[in-house]
């Protein structure tokens, strides 16, 4: 039998505007989905760090994008996994900029035209985009001669177990390729990053989408979920994972407010 976790709203697209609509989350350490990341978009797994203070960006550069580059590449068995930033969420970091703090709105992070976007991004040779290629000893033109790339995120959990804004995922074969919506972001966090995210519209059918989350994650766990992939999308499979923070109804107000990390590995194959 399924065990729910709460019952919370989750801020969809209806129309052209945000509606914030009830749905069932799902406890997925009790109840988990049936397979991993490659099938429903997200998996949780035991990932231990040997970095302590997720704070310290110099460290994080250092010692946690090889950590999670190693992973990604082999939780998918990509030639290189390039990991060039990552986005660090806490009270401190939304005082700078709100795209930040946890978002309360259901989406998945990337269009189809985001394929473009990172090619240019290595072309252009930033510190980032070279500190990257340098890690993976690569170039960029092997980047945009890649016949496959696949976007794959790792979210953590560096603060309080029990926090007021948590992570819920949906399970991607629950959804439809009419469910999706490409929106331009601009300007992202400030940075004058501009590309095209997706929004998820509210399923006609209510409780159609299947929600999961993950209570009391450790420091020592991920979970990693697939935000892009040109194979997918070659064969018109979808290759997105809808996500949004959502306010935990069990969370008493004034409690620990939330602090992650996220990576995102850029995986490709020649």
């Amino acid at each position: 039998m399924t065990q729910l976790y709460c019952n919370a709203d989750l801020n969809y697209v209806r129309g052209m505007e945000a509606a914030a609509v009830s749905v069932d989350i799902i406890d997925g350490r009790a109840s988990p989905p049936s397979g991993g990341w490659q099938t429903h978009g997200f998996e949780l797994m035991r990932h231990a760090s040997a970095l302590r203070d997720f704070d310290d960006e110099a460290r994080v550069a250092d010692v946690h994008y090889a950590e999670i580059s190693d992973l990604a590449q082999r939780l998918t068995g990509c030639d290189h996994a390039l990991v060039s930033g990552h986005i660090a969420r806490n009270p401190e970091q939304a005082a700078v900029h709100a795209d930040l703090g946890p978002i309360q709105f259901v989406h998945s992070d990337f269009a189809p035209s985001y394929g473009q976007r990172i090619r240019d991004f290595y072309a252009e040779g930033g510190e980032q985009a070279e500190a990257g290629l340098k890690a993976t000893g690569i170039s960029a033109r092997d980047v945009a001669d890649a016949r496959r790339m696949l976007i794959l995120q790792f979210w953590r959990n560096v603060g309080p177990a029990h926090m007021d804004l948590p992570i819920a995922f949906c399970d991607v074969t629950s959804t439809e390729a009419g469910d999706i919506l490409p929106i331009p972001v601009q300007d992202y966090a400030g940075g004058g990053f501009d590309f095209e995210a997706l929004a998820i519209r509210a399923p006609a059918e209510a409780g159609s989408h299947r929600w999961y989350t993950y209570p009391d994650m450790q420091h020592d766990e991920v979970v990693a979920f697939r935000t892009y992939d040109t194979a997918l999308m070659e064969r018109n499979e979808p290759y997105w994972t809808p996500h949004s923070a959502f306010a935990d109804p069990s969370v008493a107000a004034g409690s620990p407010a939330r602090r992650s990390i996220e990576l995102r590995a850029t995986c490709i194959w020649h």
